[in-house]
């Protein structure tokens, strides 16, 4: 087997297949880039697909943060049927005619959604309530209630509709609709509140990912190109696409991989992680700026 420092560390953009788990892909590329240190940079439902960013060795330090970032979508929300799930993956529980639902009052929904809202996810989901999974929790017939929290719903456009018929011969509308939001938005729980403000229902029938960050499709790999290829994206310029970037002369980035909190620009304050290079142009770590320091939140070199 190949020795862990010989695998490239930096970042490997997926285009995850539907039926996979993100833990899936994750497992796959442990064989593919023959290491255990893989992860990824938040989850992506199996019924979805599209871009999973997953790191590879040091570049693990990175997922943290760039699990925060902004995420694109696009989709199809069903109105017209409520599921178990909020998904298509999940079994109906109620259908109800939506073939009266006009464009217009479509439009106001979405308007409803879009901006700072309050969001409960889906019970059928990875976030824990008390430490323990909320599905779990449904697997095992317990009742109990997902607080609200707070997301950004950056953009929530919809680009067509169209009537349709579902299998058990309810009329339903079938939108395709794109999404820009916040780390920690649930896609399928805005179909299920939009569906829900019309009183007819709605769950997810169909969701692509296009973006995580600054990663697009553009850049994603299915999993079998990446078996004939492992493509990695190096350390610098993951760093560098993601986050502000710092250059350093020599002898500050000396003091920076020693640990010294070096004096850090005012224009990156408030910024949030800074990614510094060295005159080489190796990233050597992430900072934030404290009291007017950096401080180290992961080093690479």
């Amino acid at each position: 087997m190949k020795q862990s420092s010989t695998v490239p560390d930096g970042l490997v953009i997926v285009d995850k297949p539907s039926g996979f788990t993100s833990h899936d892909v994750v497992a796959k590329m442990r064989g593919i880039a023959r290491t255990r240190r893989v992860g990824h940079a938040g989850t992506l439902d199996p019924m979805a697909t599209g871009v999973l960013v997953l790191g590879v060795e040091r570049a693990t330090k990175l997922l943290g943060h760039l699990a925060l970032t902004e995420k694109e979508y696009l989709g199809t929300v069903r109105l017209g049927q409520n599921t178990v799930t909020d998904d298509a993956e999940g079994e109906i529980t109620a259908s109800t005619d939506a073939s009266d639902i006009g464009r217009a009052a479509v439009d106001a929904g979405v308007a409803a959604l879009t901006g700072d809202i309050m969001q409960v996810p889906s019970k059928v989901s990875a976030i824990k309530i008390d430490g323990k999974r909320s599905y779990t929790r449904v697997r095992e017939g317990e009742e109990f209630e997902i607080p609200a929290r707070p997301v950004t719903v950056s953009s929530f456009t919809v680009h067509d509709v169209r009537a349709d018929k579902a299998a058990d011969g309810t009329p339903v509308l079938d939108l395709v609709v794109s999404v820009v939001c916040s780390s920690g938005t649930y896609i399928r729980a805005l179909a299920r509140d939009l569906g829900a403000a019309l009183g007819v229902g709605g769950h997810l029938t169909a969701l692509r990912r296009t973006r995580v960050g600054p990663y697009g499709l553009d850049a994603a790999k299915t999993l079998e190109r990446l078996q004939e290829e492992l493509t990695v994206m190096p350390v610098a310029e993951a760093a560098a696409a993601a986050f502000p970037r710092w250059d350093l002369d020599e002898r500050r980035a000396k003091l920076v991989l020693n640990g010294v909190r070096i004096d850090m620009p005012e224009e990156y304050a408030g910024q949030g992680p800074v990614g510094v290079f060295d005159p080489a142009g190796r990233c050597l770590a992430l900072v934030e700026e404290q009291k007017g320091r950096a401080r180290s939140v992961a080093v690479f070199a």
